[in-house]
């Protein structure tokens, strides 16, 4: 197969960790842990995983013989820059612990545990796959793992392969389906551990033991790049608006670390409308002004950046959705016979009074939109929701009529763009090369360290990668209780955009002069080779969390 100059290059990468995970080492155990809400309802349902301590891997002169092992790995959910790494880190450290160890890889994501579609990872496949971006090496899929039938179905293949551990590589509700697993397989005594890896380039699995999620660093990088070259041709063109929307369903942490990273004229954070209670009128507004003001120096262009789940968090739309969700929840067969051209007028007769009022003043594209098939999770799929367009449309007709009460003399014209899957499969930065590396390479001292239920941890990270702490957070202590289809289910709770915190404080202390001003900054694309300081820098929200 032929390979770019870069792929090749990269291949010879060796991915900086952890100093305590380079020779044995031992497991110190923190303080037990408790869920993050709920605690009661969490502890009833994980009875054999709730409760379990923090633990931290530190180095140890002690050499211990173990005994071989076959371990099985699973992607799951979409894609996220250095998930390769993740299996790569994986596949070494249980070879260091003996290297008659084996590595399965489940194909298609859970799917392939339940179908028994596999394949063993070997060293030629591994080093094939080192430092390159995509899921490409065993596939993903989005199959949820969450019944009896398909966990006893999955021991069958993994008693057959004499597997004794899952690492499961997923974002939030893979992880609370592995950790629901690893609950089923100790109640059963079925002698199979259960792992999980934090990924999601949302980057709205993160607490303070798991400080980001895999990708987020890559990702936003990729976006960053785009942005400023948007933002070049902007200031060169002086003529545009452009509207970018950025992936990022549930949390603004994308589109806040981009902002951060290119300081655009305007950035909406959802979670800061929602604290607000803004409407959609509200937001245009917003934006609208900023147009006004900068046209009134003679800057008829801008960049605007936009969350992909914004929707969701204006207070009216969240109510609407959330009914919408558990309308269709329970009623999508009927909503699939009615015919098409009938289907808004079915669902706004079903809905309550006040959101069937909203519903209808949507245009009708929109609400088309919302009622479209929902994801494997339940929830509407926002990627769907052509936000940056409906913005764009919407402040045009707003200057418009700003323009007739004489309160703007400029020009508008828009470009819209939703950047997402462009990010999903990049090649992973040195940062995140690192960081997943030493993920897999953790699970598997996990593994050898007998545990279940656990995630794998690694923290510090804004310090040199000698520096960072490797070790395991029980999956439980980030669980609370949602309605998810109806019903009330435990999942990890999400982290979104803290409003209080320092990397929003910045942002919020700036925008008004990145509004106004011209002050755009061109990241340009990852560098993976050269100085430390333009290489293996961690994101913008990082380091301003951790005050570095």
């Amino acid at each position: 197969m032929k390979k770019s100059a870069l792929q090749i290059a990269r291949a010879a990468y060796k991915p900086k960790m952890p100093k305590a995970l380079y020779g044995s080492v031992k497991v110190e155990d923190g303080a037990v842990t408790q869920s993050v809400a709920d605690q009661e309802e969490v502890k009833k349902l994980f009875p054999h995983t709730y409760g379990m301590p923090i633990l931290k891997f530190v180095e140890s002169s002690e050499h211990v013989s173990l005994p071989a092992i076959n371990v099985g790995v699973i992607l799951s959910g979409g894609q996220a820059p250095g998930g390769h790494n993740v299996i790569a880190g994986l596949f070494d450290g249980i070879k260091n612990m003996n290297v008659s160890s084996r590595l399965f890889g489940f194909l298609m994501g859970p799917g392939g545990l339940v179908d028994h579609d596999y394949k063993e990872l070997t060293a030629d496949i591994i080093d094939e796959y080192r430092n390159t971006g995509g899921f490409d090496i065993i596939g993903s899929g989005r199959t949820k793992l969450e019944s009896t039938e398909q966990f006893d179905k999955g021991l069958e293949i993994l008693k057959k392969l004499d597997i004794k551990a899952l690492v499961i590589i997923g974002g939030d509700d893979s992880n609370t389906n592995a950790c629901v697993l690893a609950e089923y397989y100790k109640e059963i005594n079925a002698g199979v551990q259960v792992i999980g890896c934090p990924k999601t380039i949302d980057g709205d699995l993160k607490n303070e033991m798991i400080e980001t999620s895999f990708g987020f660093d890559t990702a936003c990088k990729v976006y960053a790049e785009v942005i400023g070259n948007i933002q070049r041709d902007c200031n060169s063109a002086r003529k545009y608006w452009h509207f970018i929307k950025l992936m990022g369903r549930s949390a603004s942490h994308i589109a806040l670390e981009c902002a951060l990273q290119v300081q655009p004229n305007v950035c909406i954070i959802s979670e800061e409308v929602e604290a607000k209670e803004l409407s959609l009128d509200d937001v245009v507004s917003e934006i609208a002004d900023v147009v006004a003001k900068r046209a009134e120096n003679g800057n008829n262009f801008g960049t605007v950046l936009i969350p992909e789940g914004l929707i969701e968090f204006i207070p009216a739309m969240k109510g609407l959705i959330a009914e919408l969700n558990d309308f269709l929840a329970h009623h999508q067969r009927e909503f699939n016979a009615v015919p098409k051209e009938d289907q808004l007028a079915y669902v706004q007769k079903n809905l309550s009074t006040a959101n069937a009022k909203i519903f209808a003043s949507l245009p009708s594209g929109v609400a088309r939109q919302l009622t479209l098939d929902r994801d494997p999770h339940g929830n509407v799929q926002v990627s769907l929701i052509e936000t940056e367009k409906l913005l764009a449309e919407m402040v045009g007709s707003k200057l418009e009529e700003m323009k007739a009460a004489g309160k703007y003399k400029g020009k508008f014209a828009a470009q819209e763009h939703f950047f997402g899957y462009e990010g999903r499969c990049a090649t992973p930065s040195n940062y995140d090369s690192d960081y997943c590396y030493s993920l897999g390479y953790t699970a598997a001292a996990l593994i050898a360290a007998g545990k279940t239920g656990y995630m794998s941890s690694v923290r510090n990270t804004t310090a040199p990668a000698s520096e960072w702490i490797a070790g395991g957070v029980p999956v439980t202590m980030m669980m609370n209780m949602e309605r998810r289809h109806g019903k009330m289910k435990p999942v990890i709770q999400k982290a979104l955009v803290e409003l209080d915190g320092a990397p929003f404080k910045y942002f919020a202390a700036n925008r008004g002069d990145w509004a106004i001003g011209t002050e755009f900054i061109y990241p340009g694309p990852i560098q993976f080779f050269g100085p430390t300081e333009v290489c293996d820098q961690p994101t913008v929200t990082l380091k301003l969390e951790q005050g570095r």
